[in-house]
């Protein structure tokens, strides 16, 4: 339903924003309904975005011989990137993390800028970043007790025994912090665009939404994909206890 401004003898129309999740269509799971909305829509054609990408990648750099092409390069320099990213944060263990690292930060990236092509960005629904969070923070914990052992445990009653409960809050606000982080300043990206094209008359919306765009799409996006990988790979660099 659109709200109206009354201007002298004309009515000026504004649409309602939609920023919200929307149920499409109902799909019986084991006796109870679930729905798919728009996120797994969106979700969904993120993936085959990064598939086809991946493929392209792929056959780029293996026909490269003598003079590679402008993408193969580019997908190089990018992987080149990538690995001085991950050994910088975490040493010599940063091989054992590359994949997952490079996964993670190509799907948020993506994800976050998908709004620049009509898209409801799939990391502004808190069941995709808590996910991705819980993912990342069995990673973690995988890291704590396969390197740590006993010593994890132990350390859960330090200083003294009483810190117990605290330590152990510390541990689950991991996910949580790493997920509405990413959440809160995504949908804040999202709300912000969808009210202003929602909100005002169509003359001015000329022009301005590019700057916009670039800045709650592009650059807001990439660098919450950099911090949630970040801090991923720092919690991960911390419970292995690596060193330089």
């Amino acid at each position: 339903m659109a709200n109206g401004v009354a201007t002298g003898f004309t009515m000026i129309q504004y649409e309602q924003p939609d920023f919200y999740v929307h149920q499409l269509y109902p799909v019986d799971f084991f006796g109870t309904t679930v729905y798919i909305t728009n996120t797994h829509i969106c979700t969904l054609i993120v993936v085959l975005v990064i598939a086809v990408l991946a493929i392209f990648a792929r056959r780029s750099v293996l026909k490269t011989k003598d003079a590679p092409s402008k993408f193969a390069t580019a997908v190089e320099m990018a992987i080149g990137a990538l690995l001085g990213f991950v050994n910088s944060t975490m040493g010599k263990a940063g091989k054992k993390y590359i994949n997952y690292v490079g996964t993670l930060f190509i799907f948020v990236f993506i994800s976050n800028i998908s709004g620049l092509f009509a898209l409801r960005p799939p990391t502004a629904d808190y069941g995709t970043t808590l996910c991705i969070a819980l993912v990342s923070f069995i990673m973690i914990q995988y890291a704590a007790i396969r390197y740590q052992k006993w010593g994890y445990l132990k350390g859960m009653f330090e200083p003294i025994f009483l810190f117990f409960p605290i330590n152990v809050v510390s541990e689950i606000a991991t996910p949580i912090s790493l997920s509405l982080r990413l959440f809160g300043n995504v949908l804040a990206g999202t709300v912000m665009m969808a009210l202003y094209y929602g909100m005002l008359p169509i003359f001015a919306k000329i022009g301005i939404p590019s700057a916009l765009h670039v800045y709650f799409d592009l650059f807001s996006g990439a660098i919450q994909a950099y911090v949630f990988c970040m801090l991923t790979m720092t919690f991960v660099a911390q419970k292995r206890e690596v060193e330089g």
